[in-house]
């Protein structure tokens, strides 16, 4: 899923209201979290399967008092390298053009 980092090495600040139920983070960057008076920062860097997790698995004890989901986009740099591993959309006819 990643690792925690400095919130100073934060390029991105995701406010999560009460209300919250998901946040949309992108692979490879690094997002500080405010909650309320509270705030942590993670460095998004975890194996490319996983999509979608609770944050309170990541956060620290204490600052989220409900669930809050994160959704992970594919990190940018490694998209479009090539392989067909089904990012992107889907549908549209054969990956290769060829038919049997």
């Amino acid at each position: 899923m990643g690792d925690p980092a400095p919130v100073s090495a934060a390029t991105r600040t995701i406010v999560i209201a009460p209300n919250a139920k998901y946040v949309n983070v992108t692979g490879g960057e690094t997002v500080k979290f405010v909650v309320g008076d509270k705030s942590f920062a993670w460095y998004f860097d975890g194996p490319e399967d996983v999509s979608s997790f609770d944050l309170n698995r990541i956060a620290p004890s204490g600052v989220l008092d409900h669930a809050v989901i994160a959704y992970v986009a594919p990190n940018p740099l490694y998209m479009g390298d090539g392989d067909h591993h089904g990012h992107g959309a889907h549908g549209g006819g054969g990956h290769d053009g060829s038919r049997k």
